[in-house]
């Protein structure tokens, strides 16, 4: 399947901004499940610095705002294609060891709510594959995927005792959980196509899970299947905030709005 990505994200303050940094993870690698055919990523108001790869092997763009602006716009457009390999990514050549994806971080460690969640599972599974389709239905089961109930520093606990949240709330409790039970896990952010529109509010997040004798498996909680065809993995981290589109720092005392426009189809 050969998709299309149009993701406009403009930041817009009420004064001019002094200084400002910003790390762009926006640009997919070619991996089994898709080949980036083109993409591209424009910069207003801002500029590109220097990019790097990271310690996830994610493309990095690091840019800075230009002096004096009051509206920074990032333009991501490009075409991947995509293959169904069941959510199966396999081994990468670059890659941390597999201990370091068993590190909590402020967002994935695991408490009385993970472990609570845990005891609900089978204790003999029939292997790890179902074990672990079978922890994301868990999940899913007990944390209502709801909009605007929470913040992007909501931690995986915070979400199961609330009991709402939205695809990044997922990933992080799959991750804590997993994580608690020894699979190496991290978070992954990208795109997936709906299948009823082509404008979206924002882009996805799901989890991988490292499985002996395969590799890295793709599990998105949000939506109870492993990703297909429809899905374009771009980053990858510990937690959404090492995997997240966009993080930054700026100088000032202007207040901040910001605007999404995103599409993605099937060309």
């Amino acid at each position: 399947m050969r998709l299309r990505i149009s993701h406009r994200t403009s930041y817009h303050y009420d004064a001019p901004v002094p200084f400002a940094l910003q790390q762009l993870r926006k640009t997919p690698r070619s991996f089994a499940m898709q080949s980036v055919l083109d993409w591209q990523i424009t910069l207003e108001g801002a500029k590109e610095e220097l990019s790097f790869t990271d310690q996830h092997g994610n493309h990095v763009i690091l840019s800075s705002i230009e002096s004096g602006s009051e509206e920074i716009t990032i333009l991501v457009e490009g075409d991947v294609e995509t293959h169904n390999t069941h959510g199966v990514l396999g081994e990468e050549g670059f890659q941390p060891p597999f201990w370091y994806y068993l590190r909590e971080t402020p967002s994935t460690a695991p408490g009385p709510e993970v472990r609570k969640l845990l005891k609900g599972l089978d204790p003999e599974p029939d292997g790890d594959i179902s074990q672990l389709h079978a922890l994301s239905a868990l999940i899913r089961d007990n944390v209502a995927y709801e909009t605007g109930m929470t913040e992007v520093t909501t931690t995986s606990e915070d979400a199961l005792k609330a009991g709402h949240g939205v695809c990044q709330d997922h990933t992080h409790i799959m991750i804590a959980a997993a994580r608690t039970l020894g699979y190496a896990s991290r978070y992954v952010s990208g795109y997936l196509m709906m299948n009823d529109r082509v404008h979206q509010d924002a882009a996805h997040a799901w989890a991988e899970i490292h499985v002996a004798d395969i590799g890295w498996v793709g599990f998105d909680v949000s939506n109870g299947y492993s990703p297909d065809e429809r899905y374009v993995r771009v980053a990858c981290g510990l937690d959404y905030k090492e995997a997240a589109p966009v993080s930054g720092v700026r100088f000032g005392d202007s207040a901040e709005s910001l605007s999404v426009n995103l599409q993605v189809e099937q060309q």
